[in-house]
């Protein structure tokens, strides 16, 4: 039998099977718009229920179709272009909040629950998930922890793996595995949440995940000071760093001919706010400071934002270096940049930070390849969010080093028929 024919047999097949699963309401034909990263799937699925969306999985496993979960679709383009991409795997439906143990400060989600409507329901009990994610209004809860995407926020509260203490995911072949629990101390089990968090969907599908919350802040107040230069910017951080503040969030902005900006986040009552806004003015000698409004916390959602400027090219990259290199990763930047290209850094204390250049797609290749081999120098990394169809060949990833055979060895176990994103993880999982 001819290939072709044998696999628009499977296809519809299982097209067939899975209406029967979820009624033919919740299938369609894949549009232009479901593409991933320039790959077209054929087939769109909503389940409604985590059994069957396991049921789901396990079909498409059977029949060596390749799925993408996609929850908000806020980040299908980060990593790489799938290698293969059958059927998108809605999580639209699953997008309740299933338990609130506001006294207990926990609680318990659907992966297709929006970062904003859990927000509003933590909030009606001053209590949040203290996470500033990209795009909250469309992320979602499985979105986000796939991806790992965490802020500002994440100096004082901890990433994603601090906050999630208990998932439950549905396995290629079908399998529903849960680990953690309802309360902050549960530590029975193995660590599936922190495995699958950041895993790009690549080892299974979350369903479900069960956070660690904090309360609301009675105050919140931003100061900013705009330095000479990205030594002081980096002197002032780490001034901040290794004094008794108390403060939230901390990062330093800086663009093209713009001097650098340090912006500070103190979080608590009027009276603290005041004694430590105080301190951070003593501690900037000469330089100016700021009260600033929230909009300032924006900037690495400006950054990363899919728009473009006019009609240039633009690329995306987040990158890690030691808090000690960033002003070395800052005048590298430039000095790639100088007469070729726009660019815009946000750099958090911890030395996590993202970077936008515009411009030709040329000079966006040779400067993204030359900063990371800089940052790969110096233990850093950088991954690719987004790049323009001039430079698709561009590996998202970079080198994994030694733990790539681990990675692999971890993928082949939980997914061995290479059913989820094949492809787009690192190394090619």
């Amino acid at each position: 039998m001819d290939a072709s024919v044998s696999s628009k047999a499977i296809a519809n097949t299982f097209e067939a099977d899975v209406r029967e699963i979820v009624t033919a309401k919740y299938v369609r034909t894949a549009a232009e718009s479901d593409a991933v990263a320039g790959a077209q799937p054929s087939l769109v699925v909503e389940p409604g229920s985590e059994q069957e969306l396991a049921k789901v999985l396990k079909l498409a496993n059977s029949a060596g179709l390749a799925v993408i979960p996609r929850g908000g679709g806020t980040k299908l383009e980060w990593g790489n272009r799938p290698e293969r991409a059958d059927v998108i795997l809605s999580m639209s439906r699953l997008n309740r909040v299933i338990e609130h143990a506001w006294a207990d400060l926990t609680v318990s989600a659907e992966a297709g629950l929006t970062i904003a409507k859990l927000q509003e329901t933590l909030a009606k009990h001053g209590q949040r998930l203290a996470l500033d994610a990209l795009w909250p209004e469309r992320a979602t809860v499985g979105g986000v922890l796939s991806t790992n995407d965490s802020g500002a926020l994440r100096l004082r509260f901890g990433s994603l793996r601090d906050l999630v203490i208990g998932a439950t995911v549905a396995l290629a072949d079908g399998t529903v595995a849960s680990s953690g629990g309802k309360v902050v101390k549960n530590v029975a089990g193995y660590d599936l949440p922190k495995l699958v968090t950041g895993a790009f969907g690549t080892l299974g599908v979350m369903t479900r995940a069960i956070f660690r919350l904090h309360p609301l802040p009675r105050e919140t107040r931003t100061i900013s000071c705009v330095t000479a230069d990205a030594r002081e910017a980096q002197r002032l951080v780490l001034a901040l760093q290794n004094s008794k503040l108390a403060h939230s969030a901390l990062q330093i902005y800086c663009g093209g001919e713009a001097k650098p900006r340090v912006d500070v986040l103190f979080e608590g009552t009027e009276a603290g706010l005041t004694a430590q806004v105080e301190q951070v003015n003593s501690m900037m000698g000469s330089a100016t400071t700021t009260d600033a409004g929230k909009d300032v916390w924006s900037a690495r959602q400006a950054i990363c934002s899919a728009e473009k400027n006019g009609n240039a090219e633009f690329a995306v990259a987040k990158f890690a270096t030691l808090p000690a290199r960033m002003a070395d990763t800052f005048e590298t930047i430039a000095t790639l940049s100088v007469g070729k290209l726009r660019w815009n850094i946000v750099a958090q204390a911890t030395g996590v930070g993202w970077a936008r250049f515009e411009g030709e797609a040329s000079a966006m290749d040779c400067a993204l390849r030359e900063f990371r081999a800089n940052l790969e120098r110096g233990g850093g990394s950088l991954v690719i969010a987004h790049r323009p169809g001039g430079i698709t060949t561009f590996d998202a990833w970079g080198n994994a080093g030694d733990v790539l055979p681990l990675m692999s060895a971890v993928k082949q176990q939980f997914d061995p028929r290479g059913t989820l994103n094949p492809g787009r993880f690192v190394g090619g999982i």
